[in-house]
């Protein structure tokens, strides 16, 4: 049996440096693990960010998770890695230099690509290790997305992590090849994804809607005491079906609805026109459901991608004053604190 890395004394912490790779200036590079480990004993949870190097909302919600007061309370071992990708955070890239994507390159190899040495430490020297795993996403470069849970919910295990997790939006994600939580799964370690925001930007909704999610995983699988509150929260409303709205033809786009909005069927979500005016074509909905993704960029060609719309068996209304309320539960100006949980201040 392998060593564990990460068997630290009760009520420790330790920064652990793990190799990866050397890059061509003969530096070292490593991926950096915060772990703490509490006084009694419990699950493992890794909490990963920036697998994609440009996703950094994730990050931040790393950073604010390991100063939270709960943790004094911890039961069981916490992992936290800020940034997986190093060579993509580095360059303000997605991917890795040799043009992969990490997150289809699991589970790796130890003499193969970049890609794959990196996915294969990451998975046999911390994914293994662990009993449960929470990642965190955001949208691609000029989209942004509404914060939601990605899961495979025929799991039992997942399926619980992705109902606390807090967010109105769920979504019913088939395990994709290459990917971190299909390995994951097939090492039977239940892993959701937050997705939340748009790369290279902060947001701050999603920032701290993604620290309670945190949190409250981490009391539901028994490492921190329950929540004090004696409000009950409403099991979110899964959709397992969902589709994008893409540009007839190319343009200047003029979007009228938000991330978060409600569609119905044949709804104008946008206008795209010519730099002159002279001509407009409407872009409308399908299907009624809400947009949990879109474009932010103006500029776009035919075919591009530009509304991500959930569909729903459900009223949709119902979905929606979920989403309402957890935008306003979230927006700094609105959120109170629990006074053991004082948030921190907002990033503008």
């Amino acid at each position: 049996m392998k060593s564990d890395p990460f068997d630290l004394s009760p009520g420790s912490g330790e920064l652990i440096h793990l190799p990866v790779a050397r890059l061509y200036t003969h530096n070292d590079l490593s991926i950096d693990v915060q772990a703490i480990r509490g006084k009694r004993k419990g699950p493992t949870l890794f909490v990963s960010a920036a697998i994609h190097g440009d996703e950094i909302n994730g990050v931040e919600i790393v950073r604010r998770l390991l100063q939270h007061p709960a943790l004094k309370s911890l039961r069981g071992t916490l992992l936290a890695i800020p940034i997986v990708n190093v060579h993509g955070f580095l360059n303000n890239s997605r991917y890795l230099p040799d043009g992969r994507d990490l997150n289809r390159s699991f589970p790796g190899s130890p003499k193969g690509s970049l890609a794959g040495r990196v996915a294969h430490t990451f998975m046999n020297e911390i994914v293994t290790h662990c009993t449960h795993g929470i990642d965190l996403h955001t949208g691609a470069r000029h989209r942004g997305n509404l914060p939601q849970i990605r899961a495979d919910m025929n799991d039992e295990a997942t399926r619980e992590m992705a109902e606390v997790f807090g967010v109105p939006v769920v979504m019913h994600s088939r395990l994709r090849d290459g990917s971190l939580r299909e390995v994951a799964a097939d090492n039977g370690i239940p892993v959701v994804t937050y997705e939340a925001g748009e790369a290279l930007r902060f947001d701050e909704v999603a920032i701290r809607a993604g620290v309670k999610g945190v949190i409250n995983v981490m009391r539901h699988i028994g490492m921190l005491p329950a929540s004090r509150s004696k409000r009950k929260k409403a099991a979110p409303i899964v959709s397992d079906e969902s589709y994008w709205v893409r540009a007839l033809e190319s343009g200047i786009l003029r979007a009228l609805v938000p991330n978060g909005a409600k569609v119905e069927k044949g709804e104008v979500l946008a206008l795209v026109s010519d730099p002159f005016g002279s001509k407009s074509q409407e872009i409308t909905a399908p299907t009624e459901g809400i947009v949990i993704g879109r474009t932010y960029l103006p500029l776009v060609h035919e075919g591009e991608a530009l509304f991500h719309i959930a569909k729903y068996n459900t009223h949709i209304d119902r979905v929606y004053s979920r989403v309402e309320a957890f935008n306003e539960q979230h927006e700094p100006d609105t959120e109170k604190s629990d006074s053991s949980e004082e948030a921190e201040p907002p990033i503008y």
